[in-house]
């Protein structure tokens, strides 16, 4: 059970709150850069931490973050015209480049100094690795770029896709580390004769209650679910939660590698990016087309919109003729069953009234790291993560070995290629 307190700490990231310092101090991915391609193209509506932005880019390329609202009327943004290396609010014609520096305001006399002493707030943007990314920290305090795995990879052995998540980001992490759930939510009634006889989809029907190792890391916690195998073997599966929102999935065989970030839009809403990724060889046509199609953890999102297609109104596209005859659940899809799980719970749970067991146990970790985190923060020591880079060069993973095998191989199996 979580105290109401907590909770709220633990979930609250609006400006002037203790986990939203906390998560400030990171980088934070809102969008593909894809997404924003065209210089001089139309901006794009931002919304992180509770603050309305609007990100842009610019004739040279760069990437602005900025205020949602003009700094003279508060009219939008939005409607700005994106030219000559900057945002022009079309009410009055102020102009704002990159950094948020007013560069033209042809309301006032030509002899004014008004627009120097008038900004308009901004936000760091480094555009990497196919992902924009933004640092709404202390000014000087921010760190590097998270040096995932996947970053040194080419473009093509990689996959992207984001949309939104109607729960708050604690909620989010919490469905991807919860690996006993893998043993009833995911599970068909009737076999696949075409599924291998060993694997993972084995490991989970036989064996219903893992037992779990937590191991706190500078980075945040490994996660390693066992379950039993074969002889004297056991299924280890182990999920990384990276601080203070990624999450590392282990792959089935032949899968590609799961990495996802759940990123706080506001306290009851999260936006997801979500990154499958193969260490060794280009992604392939089919299984681009089947991510697109909402395979293997992607959702297809409503057209004009980021939200995806399976959602509270629909039941999440629910047949309970299915559910009956074929699937525990009738909901078609992995992401669009952990979706309905975790948005069906509500925007932000009441945790007085949950009961947790030892299935949990990992679940109970991520909340005491992150609530260690943000308290430390408060106290005046800040998170050691946030200085970024190799720290987070790590992997998920999974392996039928022995205990011993486990013991002796447990960081061999975690760690990134070399450099």
């Amino acid at each position: 059970m979580l105290s109401e307190a907590d909770n709220r700490l633990l979930t609250q990231t609006g400006p002037g709150t203790p986990m939203g310092a906390f998560v400030r101090r990171f980088w934070l991915p809102f969008l593909l850069s894809e997404e924003l391609a065209e210089p001089d193209g139309p901006p794009v509506r931002v919304r992180l931490l509770g603050e309305d932005l609007i990100a842009f880019r610019a004739t040279d390329g760069g990437v602005g973050l900025v205020d949602a609202f003009c700094p003279h009327r508060r009219a939008p943004m939005f409607f700005g015209r994106n030219e000559e290396c900057g945002l022009r609010c079309v009410y009055h014609g102020w102009k704002f480049d990159s950094s948020g520096t007013c560069v033209d305001m042809p309301s006032e006399p030509p002899d004014s100094l008004f627009k120097t002493k008038v900004g308009i707030k901004a936000y760091p943007v480094r555009d990497a690795h196919g992902v924009l990314w933004a640092y709404l920290g202390p000014v000087g305090a921010a760190g590097e770029l998270p040096h995932l795995v996947w970053m040194d990879q080419p473009a093509e052995y990689r996959f992207m896709g984001r949309w939104l998540q109607r729960s708050n980001f604690v909620q989010a992490i919490e469905g991807e580390l919860d690996s006993s759930h893998l043993s009833s939510l995911h599970q068909p009634l009737v076999l696949d004769p075409k599924l291998p006889p060993t694997g993972l989809g084995k490991y989970v029907r036989e064996d219903t209650a893992p037992t779990w190792t937590i191991r706190e890391q500078p980075y945040g916690l490994t996660a390693t679910a066992r379950r039993r195998a074969d002889g004297d073997r056991a299924y280890f599966r182990t999920n990384q939660f990276l601080l203070p929102f990624g999450s590392l999935i282990a792959p089935d065989a032949g899968r590609a590698r799961m990495m996802r970030f759940w990123v706080p839009r506001d306290d009851e809403t999260t936006l997801v990016i979500a990154i499958n990724y193969h260490e060794d060889r280009a992604v392939s046509e089919d299984e681009a087309a089947g991510y697109r199609a909402g395979e293997y953890g992607f959702c297809v999102v409503r057209p004009g919109t980021d939200w995806p297609v399976p959602g509270p109104d629909n039941d999440y596209l629910m047949n309970r003729d299915v559910q009956r005859a074929k699937t525990t659940t009738g909901i078609p899809g992995i992401r669009n069953q952990d979706l309905a799980m975790v948005e069906g719970m509500g925007a932000r749970v009441d945790r007085s009234f949950e009961h947790l067991g030892t299935s949990d146990t990992a679940i109970i970790a991520m909340r005491r790291t992150l609530l260690s985190g943000a308290r430390d923060l408060a106290n005046g020591t800040p998170p050691v993560a946030a200085a970024g880079g190799d720290l987070y060069r790590v992997r998920s993973w999974s392996a039928v070995l022995t205990d011993a095998e486990f013991a002796e191989r447990v960081d061999e199996l975690q760690l990134s290629l070399p450099a």
